[in-house]
């Protein structure tokens, strides 16, 4: 089994490259359009020796002219520049490119297809062309895949085509993805805001930071989607400022003047709060403000289908966590933390008072553990909830975890409100758990741990 680590770096103020200005190499690029002329250019201007490869003659003619193919503020300057200097020309002889650099960046399109899905092809042909030429010249190269690519096709690529040249050390292969905004491509490349990359190999880090700067080594599946990851969620920016721009235009409301009193909230808005995956939402704001906006929309008759997605997605990823509960469990299930997050008692919109109810439903025997909790002190809306929806929860409830680990060979752990040294003692190679949070120490103790959005701990961030 892979072993993989995902690490969090904090933002770096120091230049990517500069600290190693000192290094200069010889480096082919593949494909220039957007980001292989931006790559060409601020490699050339670092003092590397670069070699653009292309199959249009046009393009290649151009950089060697020192004329950029695309209209990019400052590019075209760099690249006269770097024309001039003797450090940058273009080919469309991949074989005497590969021959004569040490490194090669994969920058060729990944268009879509007619049904949506990624074509390959190029990217495919490229890197056959430089495994043939390496295999030939018989010294060792470093491939770094630029190219945006879905998971796993990067690994595709080094293990499905003469993959003896990775295994005998002949051939690195490693995904760096690009951040480059059109427009500020050139700052974005010399400060990236994330900078990560993953490999196939062992492969040699000093050289790629020679190129990329300092990079965070990450699987090389997350290395594929992150880019992805992110590109979704600049999506899902963008429409939900234009929805609820074209709600504030209907309602004669400045949207542009609502968004900016939004983005004020570094908080909750724009901060990573939410943005870790675990439970469904739930509590008494979340859905029945979504579900009234959205009503609310349908009435006035505009259009927000971001909107009216966000319910159902919550909704799937909650058969996500049962379908997960279902397979893992046989017969009764223990569950750690009923409130819909902790430090709160409140059972409204709960997805574990959902679980429970499901389960109970599906013949499973069902106790819960939360500390929380308290019957007695149970009140209003919340109290009237939960009578609704699991009128016997107080015959469920357990005080004692130890006796519940004794009875349950199956835990749900949605909160940490638990001990974890007494779990730990109790627990048995028996015990299967699913761990809904992300809670650390539940890696390492006895039984299956079951994580609701990964496999195991070695993969994540802390």
């Amino acid at each position: 089994m892979r072993k993989y680590w995902l690490i969090e770096s904090p933002h770096s103020t120091e230049h990517p490259i500069r600290s190693r200005e000192q290094i200069q190499v010889k480096v082919s690029i593949f494909g220039i359009g957007y980001v292989g002329a931006v790559t060409a250019g601020c490699l050339s201007s670092r003092g590397h020796t670069v070699t653009c490869v292309d199959v249009n003659q046009d393009k290649v003619d151009g950089i060697n002219q020192g004329r950029s193919p695309i209209v990019e503020p400052g590019l075209n300057d760099i690249l006269k520049q770097a024309v001039d200097d003797g450090l940058l020309s273009a080919t469309t002889d991949c074989d005497s490119a590969v021959q004569e650099t040490d490194i090669s960046i994969v920058c060729v399109g990944t268009p879509s297809t007619e049904s949506g899905r990624l074509n390959l092809s190029f990217a495919r042909q490229v890197y056959q062309q430089i495994a043939d030429a390496v295999a030939e010249k018989q010294s060792k190269h470093l491939v770094i895949v630029r190219s945006t690519m879905l998971p796993g096709s990067v690994r595709n690529l080094a293990e499905g085509y003469r993959p003896e040249l990775v295994r005998d050390g002949m051939l690195s292969v490693c995904f760096c993805p690009e951040f480059l905004r059109e427009g500020t491509a050139i700052a974005d490349y010399q400060t990236p805001a994330l900078a990560v990359y993953g490999d196939v190999d062992d492969m040699d880090r000093p050289a790629l930071e020679t190129l990329m700067g300092k990079c965070e080594r990450i699987p090389l599946e997350s290395a594929e989607l992150i880019k992805y990851a992110c590109n979704y969620w600049h999506a899902v920016k963008v429409g939900f400022g234009n929805e609820i721009g074209r709600l504030s235009k209907h309602l004669d409301i400045d949207g542009q003047h609502l968004m900016r009193l939004f983005c004020q909230d570094n908080i909750l808005n724009i901060s990573p709060y939410y943005l870790r995956p675990g439970n469904p939402f739930g509590g008494s704001c979340l859905p029945k403000d979504v579900s009234a906006l959205g009503a609310f929309t349908r009435q006035e008759g505009i259009p927000m289908p971001l909107l009216e997605s966000v319910l159902p997605t919550n909704q799937a990823h909650l058969d996500h966590l049962l379908k997960l509960v279902t397979t893992v469990a046989t017969d009764s299930v223990l569950i750690v933390g009923l409130s819909f997050k902790k430090s709160t008692d409140d059972l409204r919109g709960s997805p574990m008072v959902a679980v429970a109810e499901t389960l109970l439903g599906k013949g499973f025997g069902v106790e819960i553990y939360d500390t929380n909790l308290d019957m007695s002190t149970l009140t209003g809306s919340n109290e009237t909830e939960i009578h609704r929806r699991l009128p016997h929860l107080a015959s469920r409830l357990i005080s004692d975890i130890k006796k519940g680990l004794a009875r349950h060979k199956t835990l749900v752990i949605a909160q940490d409100v638990i001990d974890f040294e007494t779990l730990r003692l109790h627990l048995t190679e028996n015990h299967s758990i699913i761990d809904t949070v992300g809670i650390q120490p539940l890696v390492s103790m006895p039984g299956n741990y079951h994580g609701i959005c990964w496999t195991e701990r070695s993969e994540r961030s802390e």
